[in-house]
């Protein structure tokens, strides 16, 4: 792959552990790594990839199950999801970056912590939390991948998008909502299904928190859902130093409804981090 030093802009597929991940890598200079939410795909980092990419090197990821990546029937783990992550930086020869995961994108991003810590610069976990699915929680996510199997991506994209954005943004922004499912039912069953089995099967993160040394911080919407703001005060408050930003009137997607402030948040922190 030829590159150049001034900007790259290119949508790309490699292999990577056995499969195919599709990712973008745009711009130059410091590493940022985006990792989008369930049942999402790397597109809902638009907004930030036009914000960033003047500045910085912005790789954004189809995890896989996702998007244009391999989405193999088989055990999916966040495990997996993070070697995924490490080998396509390995494959671009990045060292060292820093991380934006939101959501099922946070998870990922502690399980990478735990695995390659060197390889973090600093964290941003947004509208995500540290603690374990609950028995509940568990149940809800099998049932919702009988539902993706029985009715198809379409049913998914039906009880995602109420939880994913604000009622207002439902009922004003309907491009917003076409976008949001338009990458929901772009998404193979088995990637849906593998990926609820992982978040399900994730372990309790609360125990690492105290232990990430790296700069981070924290954003939530204050109407999100699935994610409150009392999640992020508690990953703010046992993370060392860790920055809260509570963006208002935006929900569980944040980066999506509040983009100027989702963009800012990140700027001051990048700049900070960098220092």
């Amino acid at each position: 792959m030829v590159r150049t030093p001034q900007r790259r802009e290119q949508t790309v597929q490699t292999q990577v552990n056995g499969i195919t991940l599709a990712y973008n890598d745009q711009g130059s200079g410091l590493p940022i790594i985006f990792l989008h939410a369930f049942p999402l795909n790397r597109t809902m980092w638009a907004e930030q990839e036009k914000a960033f990419s003047s500045q910085f090197r912005v790789v954004t990821i189809d995890l896989r199950g996702h998007g244009e990546s391999d989405a193999p029937l088989c055990r999916y783990t966040l495990d997996q999801a993070a070697d995924d992550v490490i080998g396509l930086l390995d494959h671009l020869s990045i060292r060292q970056a820093i991380f934006v995961g939101l959501s099922m994108g946070g998870y990922v991003l502690f399980a990478l912590y735990r695995k390659y810590a060197d390889r973090v610069k600093g964290l941003v976990l947004a509208d995500t939390r540290a603690q374990a699915d609950t028995a509940e929680g568990k149940e809800a996510r099998f049932q919702m991948a009988q539902t993706a199997y029985q009715k198809g991506p379409s049913a998914i994209a039906d009880i995602m998008i109420p939880k994913l954005l604000s009622p207002a943004t439902v009922q004003t922004k309907p491009g917003l909502v076409r976008h949001v499912r338009a990458m929901i039912e772009g998404n193979p069953i088995s990637g849906i299904a593998g990926d609820l089995m992982a978040m399900a099967e994730r372990p309790d993160s609360v125990t690492l928190l105290k232990h990430i040394t790296c700069p981070t911080q924290i954003i939530v919407g204050e109407l999100d859902l699935p994610t409150p703001p009392s999640d992020a005060k508690l990953m703010a408050d046992l993370i060392p130093n860790a920055r809260l930003a509570i963006i208002p009137v935006a929900a569980h997607l944040s980066n999506l409804e509040q983009p100027d402030q989702f963009n800012e948040t990140i700027s001051a922190f990048v700049l900070n981090a960098t220092r």
